[in-house]
């Protein structure tokens, strides 16, 4: 009987034992590794390289760390010599399902209570995102978040983040006092000039309307910094 060669077949080919959607079925997906759960989603691999192989390539582009890899591009995971377009689209949809279900906790059982919880769930919001965005937690009387949206995307200043839009998210929603936050990247958590400036004149303009700005917070991979904490409020 001619030998199969696993490096150049699909995963059904494997023998049982070794076959993580067999092993999956058995023990559960927690039991799997990172490359098999991988492998099980490319399933096959090519002539040089079994799909677990491969797998083990996608998780070093970002030294074995997921959250790293769900920032990498479809361009960046085709570079690696057997990752087409399929699967790669495949992959990064796994990885945006796995940030969607983080953020799916029902927000209107968010009640704020301090900056490292806030600053928790708006690190989950925003974590994967490769430029900065600025976002907005609209609360009611009870500090309970009613609405969370990004407001602009690509950078922050006083044009991008116009207050005026912000605010009038807040009436639609109801909202008594808001959170500013936007993510730095680059993982710098020291605030600039313009972040200064904007929290100042939407600070301003929501009093106008008896509105609180509880806080403003920088997230990014290294933490996070609040305005609230740091007594610049």
């Amino acid at each position: 009987m001619e030998n199969v060669n696993k490096t150049s077949t699909s995963i059904k080919h494997w023998s049982v034992d070794e076959q993580p959607d067999k092993k999956m079925i058995r023990y559960g997906a927690a039991y799997l590794s990172n490359a098999e759960l991988i492998a099980i989603l490319m399933r096959t691999g090519n002539k040089e390289s079994s799909a677990m192989q491969l797998a083990k390539e996608i998780l070093q582009l970002s030294n074995n760390n997921l959250n790293l890899l769900g920032k990498k591009s479809i361009a960046e995971l085709q570079s690696i010599k057997g990752i087409g377009a399929t699967k790669s689209i495949v992959i990064a949809a796994a990885l945006e399902i796995g940030r969607r279900r983080n953020q799916a906790i029902p927000i209107d059982r968010i009640q704020i209570k301090n900056s490292i919880e806030v600053a928790h769930y708006l690190q989950q919001q925003l974590k994967d995102l490769t430029y900065e965005a600025f976002a907005v937690l609209f609360l009611n009387r009870a500090n309970k978040i009613i609405h969370f949206e990004i407001i602009s995307k690509g950078g922050i200043t006083a044009t991008i983040a116009d207050p005026r839009i912000i605010l009038k998210q807040a009436l639609i929603h109801g909202a008594t006092s808001i959170i500013v936050s936007h993510n730095h990247p680059s993982g710098s958590l020291h605030p600039s000039s313009a972040d200064n400036d904007i929290t100042q004149k939407i600070k301003k303009a929501a009093a106008l309307l008896d509105i609180s700005l509880l806080d403003h917070i920088i997230v990014s991979d290294e933490g996070y910094f609040s305005y609230l904490d740091e007594g610049l409020l």
